[in-house]
């Protein structure tokens, strides 16, 4: 998801798990990120030193784990998302194991309950961003829908990512998959791609690079002020502005938006299977629950766990989001994704 890039803790060894029983290592995507106190206070009380490990956009990091599983990087891998998790189930990346908490897991966001192989984190909304300035320069009404992204006054507008190496850019597929089922998804997206859709391959170059209205893309002179990212990025822009302004500049296409569930898991083979329990305690737990929102901008799990007055203003969940069974994600997501990419990258 969407974050600050950050990662904290010690040295260790390189591959192959935590090089001593003091050391715990997870594996994550690039947008991992936590406050330095709390993970002080989980490594003072547990005893563990955690160390990160970033491994690319999701999906390069979910491939990779799947290659590495019977001498994994590290012990936890945290990042694999609804649109993944079967495979990553498939392939036998994690082993059982129940983190205290569970049973406060708000009961949509649960999966594999009969296994626990894997441990729901956080949530969020894969949503069309839209750059606030441009639309009112140009008397525009921004869209709303994923019909409005097909119409003509939004040519040339619209930036995704790759649906086959990202993971925001398989949810808003799957996105469209749920939308207007398997008899008119390619439809869709054959308008799409008519209507000028660019896609790039990380999430990264289509928000800190293609999309006018991130400070990173005003940086970089992007000229698409249209992004496949979350609903939680808004508040972002907020956060990190300095001064900090009164509204958000950009704001979320609410009609466009797919619930994405992210979850970490015990890797097979784990070199500190106790370390790494101890650290899918701590990520279940509130006062993790409460940090993530202001560090990887996602929604917390956990019943009861608080989000700050900045989150629930400027990046509130979607209303009623896209969603997807995992079962049917698993049935028809590799041949999904080959369709898509002979149809808009070809």
């Amino acid at each position: 998801m969407a974050g600050t890039l950050a990662a904290c803790g010690s040295s260790s060894d390189g591959a192959g798990g935590s090089a001593d029983s003091k050391t715990v290592t997870l594996v994550s995507h690039d947008s991992w990120a936590a406050s330095k106190d709390v993970v002080a206070a989980f490594e003072k009380s547990s005893g563990y030193k955690v160390r990160v490990l970033e491994d690319g956009d999701a999906g390069q990091a979910v491939n990779k784990a799947v290659l590495t599983k019977d001498n994994p990087q590290g012990d936890v891998f945290f990042g694999v998302d609804n649109t993944l998790l079967s495979r990553a189930l498939d392939n036998g990346l994690f082993q059982p194991y129940e983190a205290k908490g569970s049973d406060l897991v708000r009961p949509e966001y649960r999966a594999d309950q009969d296994k626990h192989r894997v441990t729901p984190v956080d949530t969020g909304d894969i949503c069309v961003n839209y750059d606030k300035t441009y639309f009112d320069q140009h008397k525009l009404t921004p869209p709303k829908s994923l019909d409005d992204l097909t119409e003509p006054r939004y040519r040339d507008l619209l930036v995704t990512e790759n649906a086959g190496s990202s993971s925001p850019g398989l949810g808003f597929l799957l996105g469209t998959a749920a939308r207007y089922g398997d008899g008119g998804w390619e439809g869709y997206w054959k308008k799409l791609k008519a209507n000028g859709v660019k896609v790039v391959d990380s999430w990264e170059q289509a928000y800190n690079e293609e999309f006018s209205g991130s400070a990173g893309g005003k940086k970089a002179k992007g000229d698409r002020p249209l992004v496949v990212s979350y609903a939680s990025s808004p508040p972002a822009e907020v956060v990190y502005a300095d001064p900090q302004p009164d509204t958000a500049p950009t704001g979320v296409a609410d009609g466009t938006c797919f619930r994405q569930v992210e979850y970490a898991g015990l890797l097979s083979n784990a070199k500190n299977p106790e370390g790494g329990k101890a650290l899918l305690d701590f990520l279940l737990g509130r006062t993790f629950q409460e940090d993530m929102p202001l560090n990887m901008f996602v929604y917390p799990v956990r019943e009861g766990a608080q989000v700050p007055e900045v989150f629930r203003k400027f990046g509130p969940q979607a209303k009623d989001p896209q969603t997807m069974d995992p079962a049917r994600i698993a049935e028809n997501r590799d041949q999904w994704v080959k369709a898509w990419t002979s149809l808009v990258l070809k």
